[in-house]
């Protein structure tokens, strides 16, 4: 039995560090101990805390150093850190970091990539750059690389994963079994084996369960399906990610322009179109352009600054409506009092409709087949709300200034520009459509400029024709 002072000579076990804390957050503690390694140049703790992250966890922890410490963390944790973690930085992020590291050793890290991950890194950097670090790669990873980026931004050439497994129509599943053992140069992950002919263009697929589930000698011509949802390279990822969301795929084969097969898409990566898609709808709606949290503020002023000059100018023209009506507001000075409740209302239901709308026209849900009866739904809509609002507001109205006239005129009001902001809400998006116009950009300014103009010109020309009031 140890007695008390061999017990207190004993090391005390240490407790890790957590990583995340309660809300999902980097733990400030982690942080601060990887902000010590980097300042000390100490590579080994470095390696402890660091060395073995989820790419996912590297990522954030990348965003939350600065821009002097992320060189020197890269530097420091050497070949056990994973280029895969620039695919979860923001881009302005990732594009710094890589401009203060060799291009040597950006080629070496992507050597060991999965090519739509290296593709995702490189379309970021400039053409300069670009060759110099696909020079340092072998010649037959540098030629997969060089296909993918040489499609257009955003389609599935640029997304997809030029590692897959195909084979011959006249193998056997036992071939095909035992081929897989065998190989060497395997992708890390796959749900699909691929059927070619001798060009390499593509015959169909077979699930991995259904080898598992089907005798040695069968054909694979014989258990294959033939692949009717293939994606083209060059379409769009935006359609390609609808198409998974329709049909439920988790993974699909991507052909040229002759049906060769040139790589697979996989849901991973599907999700990222996803998210991406969304955020930049999101931005949009909003005015802020293609900016990141990490974006520096000329970078973020410049993005937002043409929308708010555009929503100045859509203003002004609202501004000079209610400079028509300036003998009507001198004789009733309750109707300033009012005004802004009118054109709020109705730029609040323009904005929901509108919304709505240009998520209909990016799901394909909203088409000419039922343009119509979405139509008539919205003004159905926007005349009972507003029919509701103006009872409420009427009476709040009457009240407040002791003139039931009053309420009456602003009760009309907001019926009139509640009909307008559905209308305008819902065929804005549309006709920018038809005009190749995103919708999602645009339609904002025109939707809150069409409340604006139609609220002032309704309630200040009602009150005053019903009030007899000049113009």
């Amino acid at each position: 039995m140890a007695n008390l002072d061999q017990i207190d000579d004993q090391p005390m076990e240490q407790t890790p560090i957590p990583i995340r804390d309660e809300e999902g957050h980097l733990h400030p503690d982690f942080i601060a101990a990887v902000e010590a390694a980097i300042e000390a140049e100490d590579p080994s703790a470095l390696r402890q805390l660091a060395g073995d992250l989820h790419e996912a966890d590297t990522g954030d922890l990348i965003e939350t150093l600065t821009a002097d410490e992320r060189p020197k963390f890269v530097r420091l944790l050497g070949d056990l850190f994973d280029y895969t973690a620039l695919t979860e930085t923001d881009e302005a992020v990732r594009v710094q970091l890589l401009e203060d590291l060799p291009n040597e050793v950006i080629a070496e890290g992507l050597g060991d990539l999965d090519s739509d991950d290296a593709v995702y890194i490189l379309e970021d950097l400039d053409e300069e750059d670009q060759a110099e670090i696909l020079g340092g790669l072998p010649y037959a990873d540098r030629a997969q690389l060089q296909k993918a980026l040489d499609y257009p931004e955003e389609s599935a050439g640029r997304r997809m994963q030029t590692e897959f497994i195909a084979v011959a129509p006249f193998w056997t599943v036992g071939q095909t079994i035992d081929y897989m053992r065998e190989a060497q140069d395997l992708p890390d992950s796959f749900y699909e084996i691929y059927v070619v002919d001798s060009s390499f263009r593509l015959l169909g697929a077979v699930a991995l369960d259904k080898i598992l589930r089907t005798r040695r000698d069968e054909k694979m011509t014989s258990v294959m399906t033939e692949t009717r949802q293939a994606v083209l390279a060059t379409e769009d990822q935006e359609e390609v990610a609808r198409r998974f969301e329709r049909y439920n795929l988790v993974s699909s084969a991507v052909v040229d322009e002759n049906d060769r097969l040139v790589g697979i898409l996989t849901v991973d990566d599907i999700v990222d179109v996803i998210q991406e898609e969304a955020e930049e709808d999101l931005r949009a709606l909003a005015g802020v352009g293609d900016e990141e949290i990490s974006d520096n503020v000329l970078t973020i002023a410049k993005s937002r600054l043409l929308w708010l000059v555009v929503n100045l100018g859509t203003a002004v023209l609202a501004s000079s409506v209610i400079s028509l009506f300036e003998g009507t507001i001198s004789a009733m000075v309750a109707l300033a009092v009012l005004m802004p409740i009118v054109a709020s209302m109705g730029g609040n239901a323009g904005t929901q409709t509108m919304t709505v709308a240009v998520r209909g026209i990016a799901t394909q849900e909203l088409s000419a087949r039922n343009m119509l009866r979405v139509l008539r739904r919205e003004v159905l809509v926007s005349f009972f709300n507003g029919a509701a609002l103006a009872v409420l507001i009427g009476l709040t109205a009457w009240g407040w200034f002791q003139n039931p006239g009053l309420g009456v005129v602003i009760a009309v009001a907001i019926i009139v520009n509640m009909l307008f902001a559905g209308l305008s809400g819902l065929l804005i998006p549309i006709v920018l459509d038809r005009m190749k116009v995103d919708p999602a950009i645009a339609s904002s300014v025109f939707v809150t400029t069409v409340t604006d103009v139609v609220g002032f010109f309704a309630f200040l020309g009602i009150a005053a024709l019903w009030f007899n009031l000049p113009f």
